[in-house]
């Protein structure tokens, strides 16, 4: 599915217990670059166990993929993760 242009939509972040904060930040991205990602993506296919895959630039210029699924609430979503793509799955 490739989105061209989402509706102003709610976007939650999973939190890694470890250390309380996003997971995100593990990857080193941001919020701002994971809703530019979600905004206009390149690809946007099923992932496991009912999630999604989005991959797309963000205006940094990296190119990122970002795990999530249908929020609990409408035009919501739940990130799980995000990470740079590069090497070989950048070029796939």
């Amino acid at each position: 599915m490739r989105r061209t242009e989402l509706s102003p939509i709610k976007v939650c972040y999973d939190i890694d217990p470890r250390t309380d904060l996003r997971r995100i930040y593990g990857h080193d991205v941001s919020e701002l670059e994971v809703e530019q990602v979600l905004q206009r993506p390149t690809e946007d296919h099923f992932g496991d166990e009912g999630s999604r895959v989005a991959i797309g630039a963000t205006s940094t210029e990296r190119t990122l993929r970002v795990i999530y699924a249908p929020g609990p609430e409408p035009n919501s979503v739940f990130v799980i993760t995000a990470d740079d793509l590069r090497g070989k799955p950048l070029l796939a």
